[in-house]
C-alpha cells in the first residue's frame, strides 16, 4: 500500500515540478528516479514467459484469452449483436425518461474518443516494425474479439452504475468490482480489487492518457513547421502543450456533458477525416493492395524475420497493439458508457462493442494497410524503406519514428498529407486528453470522494502535466504509465469472470425486451 502511494506521489511531483523550459539535467534525474521507484512494477506487469520458444508478455496472454473466452461464452455477441446496437444507438429501443446523462451516441463517440489516438497512428507502425506486417491481421483478429469483451464490462458499468440526488452519474470498473462481488458474497475481494482499479486508472490518465498524446501531436508539429532544425517548437514545445493545456481545461470543466458534446461533435468527423485520407491513399495504390494483403497474409504465420519473434512474436505485437488502441478488458471505458440514458444495462453493452470495431477493425486496419503498402522490401531481408528512408523489422523505431513511419506512408501520395495527418494527430490527441480526464477524475472521486476540492486539483495536475509532457523527458514515467494501463485489465477481468452470470441475465432481458418492441 505505502509502495503504491509513493509511486503515485513521484509521479505528480516529477511532473508539476520539472521545469517548462528545456534542462536536460533534470528531466534526465527526475527519468532515473522514477524508473528506480517503479521498475519492479513495470518488470512485474511485462514480465514475459517462454512460449514456443519465444518470449511474450504474460499480461497479453491475460488480454486475449478474454477476448476468446468471452466470444465463446456469449455466442459471437460481435457478430449478432451489431445489428441490435445500431438501433439502440438511432433510440429505437430507448425511453426519454430513462435515468442517465447522455445519449446511446454521446456514451459511445465518447468512449471512443479515449481510444482513437496514439495507438491507432503511431502504434500500429511500432507493432508492424517489431512484429512484421502479419502484425495487421493479428490486431484485427483481436480488435474482433475485443468486441466480446467490451460488451461485458460495459454492461457491468450501467448495471452497477451510481446517480447522485444532483443526476451526475458515477460508474466505472471500481464500481462494478466492489458493488457486484459484494452482490456475489465476495465483498473482501471486491474492495481490494476495486482500490487497485482506480489507483491505476488515475496513473493511466498521466501517462496513456496524456503524455503520450501530448508527446506524439508535438513530434508531428514539429515535423511539419520546419523539423528539429528550423521548427520554433522544437525548442519551445511547452509553448505548444500550454496551448493545448488550455484547450483541455475549457472542456474538461463542464464535466461530462461538456466532454459528451465535444467529442460527439469531434470523433465523427475526425474519423471519417483520417479513414478517407487513408482510402485515398490506399486509391491510388489500388494495384498495390492485393500484393499488400497477401503480404499481411502470408506474414501472419511466416514472419521473414527470425528477429520480430516469428509467428508467436505476430501475434503478440498484434493483441499489445490492439489492447493499446481499443483498451478492452482495461475498464476505461465503462466509466463512460455508465453515464448513458438507459434503465437496460445490456444495450449500453451492446452499443460498447461496436467501439472496438470502430478504433481497431475499421481506423488501426486502415492504418496498417497504408503502412504495409508504403513499405519497400529488400528481396526476403528484414530490410525495408518507406518513402525513401530505411529501416530494418525488429528494431525498435521508438514512439518519436512511429508517427513519422505512419507520416512518411502518407506522404508517399503527395508530401501535403503530412498536413492532414497532423490535424488528424491534434484531435485524436486532444479527444483522448479530454476523455482520459474524466476517467481519471472518476478514480480520484472514489477514492477521496466527490468534492470541488478533489476536482480542481486533480484538474490542475492533469492540465501541468500536459505542459510538461510535451518538452520534458519521460521515458521510465510513460512506461509506468503504461504498465498501469494494462494493470487495470488485472482486477477488471477477474470481476468480469465472477460476473458472467450477471451479463448473462441482461443480456437474455433486454433482447426479449427488444423482440417486444420490434413486435408492436
Amino acid at each position: 500500500m505505502r509502495t503504491i502511494y509513493s509511486t503515485l506521489a513521484c509521479l505528480i511531483l516529477a511532473v508539476t515540478t520539472a521545469s517548462a523550459e528545456e534542462s536536460k539535467g533534470l528531466s534526465e534525474k527526475i527519468n532515473d528516479a522514477f524508473g528506480y521507484a517503479t521498475g519492479p512494477f513495470v518488470s512485474g506487469i511485462f514480465k514475459k514467459i517462454p512460449i514456443a520458444g519465444y518470449d511474450t508478455q504474460w499480461i497479453v496472454l491475460w488480454l486475449a484469452l478474454a477476448g476468446i473466452i468471452l466470444t465463446v461464452v456469449f455466442k459471437c455477441i460481435n457478430i449478432t449483436g451489431i445489428k441490435t446496437a445500431i438501433n439502440t444507438i438511432k433510440g429505437k429501443y430507448t425511453s426519454p425518461d430513462a435515468p442517465g446523462q447522455i445519449t446511446h451516441f454521446q456514451a459511445l463517440a465518447t468512449a471512443v474518443s479515449g481510444t482513437v489516438g496514439l495507438g491507432n497512428i503511431a502504434g500500429v507502425a511500432i507493432g508492424i516494425a517489431l512484429g512484421g506486417p502479419g502484425v495487421a491481421f493479428w490486431l484485427f483478429l483481436a480488435g474482433f474479439l475485443g468486441m466480446a469483451t467490451k460488451f461485458a464490462e460495459c454492461t457491468l458499468g450501467v448495471k452497477y452504475r451510481k446517480i447522485d440526488e444532483d443526476g451526475t452519474v458515477r460508474g466505472g470498473g471500481m464500481y462494478y468490482l466492489k458493488e457486484g462481488l459484494k452482490e456475489r458474497g465476495l465483498a473482501p475481494l471486491g474492495v481490494v480489487l476495486s482500490f487497485l482499479f482506480a489507483i491505476c486508472c488515475i496513473l493511466a490518465s498521466f501517462g496513456g492518457g496524456n503524455i503520450f498524446q501530448v508527446n506524439q501531436v508535438t513530434s508531428q508539429l514539429i515535423n511539419i513547421t520546419g523539423g528539429a532544425e528550423n521548427s520554433f517548437f522544437a525548442t519551445n514545445q511547452w509553448v505548444f502543450g500550454l496551448v493545448l493545456a488550455i484547450m483541455t481545461a475549457l472542456v474538461i470543466i463542464g464535466g461530462i456533458k461538456s466532454i459528451s458534446k465535444v467529442t460527439g461533435s469531434l470523433v465523427p468527423v475526425m474519423c471519417i477525416v483520417y479513414v478517407v485520407s487513408a482510402f485515398l491513399v490506399i486509391f491510388l495504390n489500388i494495384d498495390k493492395v492485393p500484393g499488400a494483403i497477401m503480404t499481411i497474409m502470408s506474414e501472419a504465420f511466416q514472419p521473414r524475420a527470425a528477429i520480430t519473434g516469428g509467428i508467436i512474436g505476430a501475434i503478440f505485437w498484434g493483441v499489445k497493439r490492439s489492447t493499446f488502441s481499443n483498451e478492452a478488458g482495461i475498464g476505461s471505458a465503462p466509466i463512460a458508457h455508465s453515464a448513458v440514458k438507459t434503465d437496460k444495462p445490456a444495450s449500453e453493452g451492446l452499443v460498447a462493442l461496436l467501439e472496438p470495431f470502430i478504433d481497431t477493425v475499421i481506423v488501426c486496419s486502415m492504418t496498417s494497410l497504408v503502412l504495409v503498402i508504403g513499405m519497400e522490401f529488400d528481396g526476403d531481408t528484414a530490410n525495408y524503406a518507406i518513402n525513401g528512408q530505411n529501416f530494418v523489422l525488429g528494431e525498435d523505431p521508438g514512439w518519436g519514428l512511429g508517427i513519422q513511419m505512419t507520416s512518411l506512408a502518407f506522404e508517399t501520395v503527395h508530401s501535403s498529407f503530412k498536413y492532414i495527418l497532423f490535424a488528424c494527430v491534434f484531435f485524436f490527441a486532444f479527444s483522448t486528453l479530454i476523455t482520459w480526464s474524466y476517467y481519471g477524475l472518476q478514480a480520484c472521486e472514489y477514492l477521496f470522494g466527490k468534492s470541488k476540492i478533489v476536482g480542481i486539483v486533480y484538474k490542475v495536475i492533469f492540465c501541468l502535466i500536459i505542459i510538461v509532457g510535451s518538452s520534458a523527458s519521460m521515458g521510465n514515467a510513460v512506461d509506468f504509465s503504461d504498465a498501469s494501463l494494462f494493470a487495470m485489465a488485472i482486477p477488471n477481468l477477474i470481476g468480469v469472470y465472477i460476473m458472467i452470470p450477471v451479463v448473462k441475465k441482461e443480456l437474455k432481458s433486454y433482447l426479449a425486451f427488444t423482440k417486444e418492441k420490434d413486435a408492436e
